[in-house]
């Protein structure tokens, strides 16, 4: 089943180093229920959540994505399950990300804490926006010297 809405996607598996103060429950999975918890009295609709069982940025932990179809795709790492303004600003992205073209954001323009906390954005395939340059395959140029 194809779903328009944004999906925002947290890891489950990441370790914040708090594991041992938090009876074993893994960082990344008190960042999913934060913000489980607070979509739940926020009202928000048109999002799907969903938790991953790693997402690969062990280095980065934790980690969230927000994708949806024909628009960009953000990864954000460093986000801090017990800093109540983390799990609020995910939240608060989701209709920043709606309203704009492709879901495109600047910088200045993602809540605070999401701003540094960036590890990528990807474009959409089919995109139409100017910072993306197609690359074409010149074999010739790319051969080498004999």
């Amino acid at each position: 089943m194809i779903c328009d809405a944004p999906t925002l996607s947290i890891c489950l598996t990441c370790r914040d180093g708090r594991e041992d103060a938090c009876a074993g429950e893994r960082g990344g999975a008190r960042l999913a229920r934060a913000v489980v918890e607070r979509a739940a009295t926020a009202g928000l609709s048109g999002l799907r959540l969903r938790g991953v069982r790693c997402m690969s940025q062990c280095k980065r932990p934790c980690v969230a994505a927000l994708t949806a179809p024909g628009r960009f795709a953000y990864l954000f790492g460093d986000l801090d399950p017990q800093a109540p303004d983390h799990a609020a600003a995910l939240l608060a992205l989701v209709p920043l990300y709606s309203a704009a073209p492709e879901g495109f954001l600047r910088r200045d323009e993602r809540p605070e804490p999401l701003r540094t906390a960036i590890l990528g954005r990807l474009p959409p395939p089919d995109t139409g926006s100017d910072l993306v340059t197609p690359l074409h395959w010149f074999p010739s140029s790319l051969r080498a010297p004999a």
